[in-house]
């Protein structure tokens, strides 16, 4: 089976203002297959958010290859790189960015009205996915009005809303106390493994990387896998 991200020797350079280069990323190839769950662990700086940018096609590297589901995406033209983004790719980040003038499930609703699900469908899948997170009881909520982690938790849930192949997150339960980075994580984790999505997880909280299927990291601008 083709794996949901394939990798093949990316390369990303950086040029500061003063002419000097980065090399983040060089000949780095890497795979995830389907309903897998990777953690990527890899001290600030060392290319984890780069990598996740180049995989959620949102930047282009400047050599190599980026496949999503066995497409090839580097020559894509922009509107198809984004209809990608849009329907195939999830994303998570520290901070929540739910839409703050929206509810809780309109924030779930409007991304897959803008896929082109009719409103009645979709505060359907909200709802469902509100009530998969402990959440049914707050739909109304906007978001100054949730906790951190039941604004994190709405957040998994709209990355999801469009049935994504992939997911990926950045320090999804960075900004978190450890009692509801906890919680949080554990909803991730039962969602992703429900519903057969493959994830990339950039964490520094070991303990959480370890519960995943594969931990990976970055040395030397390449991707190389740990031991569990």
């Amino acid at each position: 089976m083709e794996p949901v991200l394939r990798l093949e020797k990316v390369t990303r350079i950086y040029t500061e203002a003063h002419g000097k280069q980065i090399r983040v990323l060089e000949d780095a190839s890497f795979s995830i297959k389907g309903g897998q769950i990777v953690s990527l662990v890899a001290p600030s700086g060392a290319g984890k958010s780069t990598l996740l940018h180049l995989a959620g096609l949102l930047e282009r590297p400047g050599s190599g290859e980026v496949h999503i589901g066995g497409r090839a995406t580097v020559k894509l033209p922009d509107e198809q790189r984004t209809a990608l983004r849009r329907n195939d790719i999830g994303f998570i980040y520290q901070f929540h960015h739910l839409l703050p003038e929206f509810s809780a499930l309109e924030n779930l609703v409007i991304p897959q009205m803008l896929r082109g699900v009719d409103r009645e469908a979709a505060n359907g899948r909200g709802m469902e996915l509100l009530s998969f997170m402990g959440l049914e009881a707050r739909a109304d909520h906007r978001p100054s009005e949730l906790s951190g982690g039941e604004q994190q938790r709405v957040a998994i849930a709209r990355a999801v809303a469009n049935g994504p192949k992939l997911l990926l997150a950045d320090e999804p339960t960075g900004n978190l106390d450890p009692e509801t980075s906890e919680r949080v994580f554990s909803v991730l984790d039962r969602l992703v493994r429900s519903t057969g999505l493959s994830a990339l997880i950039a964490t520094h909280n070991h303990d959480l990387a370890r519960r995943m299927d594969r931990i990976v990291t970055l040395e030397d601008a390449r991707v190389v896998d740990c031991e569990l």
